[in-house]
């Protein structure tokens, strides 16, 4: 059986979306599974265990400039390799209509079927023609988890029942070295470190400023942290953020804080797994954080961890291994580090 998924973005939506792959390989273990993604999210699919083939698209960049040469071309490259195979399912985890034109593209063999959301669920975004498109349109429970929204669409396309908890599959090199971006005001720049065992990545960077952590408290808790020997790592996506953790690792101890370059996301996934744990934001990296079931501590400014964080749809959570912690304006340093002490659990504790 030959499976298409259709989950574009973002980053965090494309990580919640992993579980389905391995649900249907424990349910179809013959079936072939294909993914249409955005480019910029292509790299952390291929850590994803029995994906077959992933297909990239730039849609995103291909709307601002339509009539171009360029995108021209490189729209009919995508459709050519969108329709060299065909589907006995396509299923459109996103509902979209830009989700919606790339189902309606897949060529189905016979007897195939295009399958998709009837409805839109508690803050996720929804377009009609997702289901106009659809040969079966399935109606979702509006108060779900956004891992469980797609586990229980693929399900119900493909008729089995998903195991209870998620599993997200994703295979990481056991060992990665980075150049950092420095390791303190002396270092030469891009000198190239191991990863410690002991270090605590702070995931700040979000696409919503007012999902952000002030700079101020980041500073406090990492030096919370190193006073408990732990190092401190800074991730950044763009010089908006590299900025940020400049800001961040001027008020830490240099010896004990470094800032991690640019790194596509295969990359980061490795990295990440070599960790201690991870404290972030709402934010897709955060998400991977959850993936790879690392001590995780997840920053809410708003009370929405029920649909996209560690939650009822992921059991580490009962175990203490990850949680959320969420206040308005902002959780307080406090609040993130008992919860840090919380999930890090004795076989962690410094």
């Amino acid at each position: 059986m030959k499976i298409l998924l259709v989950k574009l973005s973002s980053l965090g939506d494309v990580v919640h979306t992993l579980p389905v792959v391995q649900d249907i390989r424990a349910a179809l273990p013959g079936a072939q599974i294909d993914w249409v993604v955005e480019k910029a999210f292509a790299p952390l699919l291929t850590r994803s265990m029995g994906l077959h083939r992933v297909i990239p698209c730039q849609i995103r960049r291909w709307r601002k400039s339509l009539f171009s040469a360029a995108t021209r071309s490189e729209w009919r490259a995508f459709k050519a390799e969108l329709q060299a195979k065909a589907y006995d399912a396509v299923i459109d985890l996103h509902g979209l209509t830009k989700s919606a034109l790339v189902a309606r593209l897949a060529r189905l063999a016979p007897g195939g079927k295009r399958y998709a959301m009837a409805n839109q669920t508690e803050g996720s975004g929804f377009e009609a023609p997702t289901r106009w498109v659809a040969d079966v349109a399935i109606a979702m429970q509006p108060h779900t988890h956004a891992i469980q929204r797609g586990r229980m669409l693929a399900a119900q396309a493909l008729g089995y029942t998903p195991a209870s908890k998620p599993v997200f599959g994703l295979n990481f090199r056991s060992k990665v070295v980075l150049a950092p971006v420095f390791q303190s005001p002396d270092a030469i720049e891009n000198i190239a470190f191991d990863i410690q065992p002991a270090t605590v990545v702070f995931v700040h960077g979000t696409s919503r400023a007012d999902k952000s952590w002030p700079i101020a408290h980041w500073a406090a808790l990492g030096q919370q942290l190193i006073a408990a020997g732990y190092t401190v790592a800074l991730v950044h996506g763009d010089a908006k953020e590299l900025a940020t953790s400049r800001a961040i690792a001027a008020a830490l101890s240099p010896a004990a804080v470094v800032l991690w370059p640019l790194l596509p996301l295969d990359t980061l996934c490795d990295a990440l797994a070599q960790c201690a744990g991870v404290v972030g934001v709402d934010s897709g990296v955060s998400h991977i954080a959850v993936a790879l079931d690392l001590p995780h501590v997840q920053i809410y400014n708003f009370d929405t961890a029920w649909r996209t964080g560690p939650g009822e749809a992921l059991d580490s959570t009962v175990q203490g291994r990850q949680t959320s912690v969420f206040a308005q304006p902002a959780p307080t340093v406090q609040s993130v580090w008992h919860a840090w002490q919380t999930v890090q659990g004795p076989e962690l504790a410094l």
